[in-house]
């Protein structure tokens, strides 16, 4: 069953991070990725929020098999983070590759730990 809730989950996952690539990329030439900046920083903090609101209500482990290792492992992509950080420097692009890394590193954290916060205990006190 695990399998299956993965493979649903990365397969949505998946589609949702081309989706929002597209959408912010669409929007304008920037110098950075920002699509995937805002793929990996947006996963981070619903990761955080899940991880959060199951921690605190005991929600049940299939939920977060689902969502966190299928949907969001999928949604987000570190790979991609890298290559375009390595395309960039390719490019002789240095700063811009190191803005695209930093403000995903730092970004992905902070995200990660507001959405920690605010999962346990906010929305884990609306959910029991």
């Amino acid at each position: 069953m695990s399998l299956l809730l993965v493979a649903v989950g990365g397969a949505l996952g998946a589609i949702a991070r081309y989706l929002v690539d597209f959408f912010v990329g669409s929007r304008g030439i920037t110098r950075i990725p920002l699509g995937t900046t805002v793929v990996n920083t947006s996963g981070s903090f619903a990761l955080g929020v899940l991880v959060g609101v199951l921690g605190s209500t005991g929600g049940p482990d299939w939920i977060l098999t689902l969502v966190g290792t299928g949907f969001l492992a999928a949604y987000t992509t570190f790979s991609t983070w890298m290559f375009e950080a390595a395309r960039l420097l390719q490019r002789g692009a240095y700063r811009a590759a190191l803005l695209h890394l930093f403000l995903t590193a730092v970004l992905g954290v902070v995200l990660a730990v507001a959405g920690l916060w605010l999962g346990s205990a906010v929305l884990g006190q609306v959910f029991r």
